[in-house]
């Protein structure tokens, strides 16, 4: 006999699969309407994270809770959790990596650009290197 409380839980977890459902949909409008490369990888991010961390979670939670699996349903929620956890570890720092690259190569300008603290060649030309 399954309780309330696990009907709560499964139900969280697949309202959690169909929020990273929503947060993918949304991130991928955002690569194609986004103008620049630095706004599309901002998009891509918030995919990752919103569209992969998210229902990861929710999945494990349903794992939990999910009889057939017997005592598997444990491992398999532990490594969901495990993967969640690398996800949102990782993806935010390759993407920072990837933009930061992307600058220092000059392969995507920021435009419209107000202020670039990167831009080590406006610091040499006011004479505040040290700033």
């Amino acid at each position: 006999m399954i309780s309330v409380f696990e009907i709560v839980l499964i139900t969280i977890g697949l309202a959690l699969i169909v929020l990273g459902a929503i947060s993918d949909l949304i991130g991928s409008i955002g690569l194609n309407r986004f103008k620049n490369f630095y706004l599309r990888l901002h998009a891509a991010t918030v995919g990752t994270i919103w569209g992969a961390f998210v229902p990861i979670i929710g999945s494990s939670i349903i794992a939990l809770f999910y009889k057939p699996l017997g005592t598997y349903r444990f491992f398999v929620a532990g490594a969901s959790l495990v993967t969640a956890v690398l996800i949102l570890l990782l993806a935010p720092a390759g993407s920072h990596a990837l933009a930061r690259a992307t600058h220092r190569a000059g392969i995507a300008k920021v435009e419209p650009c107000i202020v670039d603290h990167l831009d080590e060649s406006m610091c040499v030309k006011r004479g505040d290197v040290n700033d």
